[in-house]
């Protein structure tokens, strides 16, 4: 069974940073794709960021130039990176893991909130 658990959400101002850590219980080579989803009040959940087993990469388009995906193998951990935080970037923020068989994988969840 695999285990996700997120970190580093946070109350930030407008413009500032955070960076967000999901720790898998196995290695992150073994998953197809790793990656970062989001849900505000009353929206559904959508997709922020995702990087595969080769390492490339995708953003939203609401995040691209601001947000960067990344993976640490030996750490078992993926990190989203987030500069120039927007008050519509407040979300709770999911990490989600796919392995080869398809199955999805999700993390408990990260509070992340942008207010000044």
């Amino acid at each position: 069974q695999v285990q996700l658990v997120e970190s580093g959400g946070g109350l930030v101002q407008p413009g500032g940073s955070l960076r967000l850590s999901c720790a898998a219980s196995g290695s992150i080579f073994s998953f197809n794709f790793m990656g970062w989803y989001r849900q505000a009040p009353g929206n559904q959940r959508e997709l922020v960021a995702t990087i595969t087993r080769g390492g490339s990469t995708n953003y939203a388009d609401s995040v691209k130039g601001r947000f960067t995906v990344s993976g640490d193998n030996a750490k078992n951990t993926v990190y989203l990176q987030m500069n120039s935080l927007k008050p519509e970037d407040t979300a709770v923020y999911y990490c989600h893991a796919k392995p080869p068989d398809g199955t999805d994988y999700w993390g408990q969840g990260t509070q992340v909130t942008v207010s000044s």
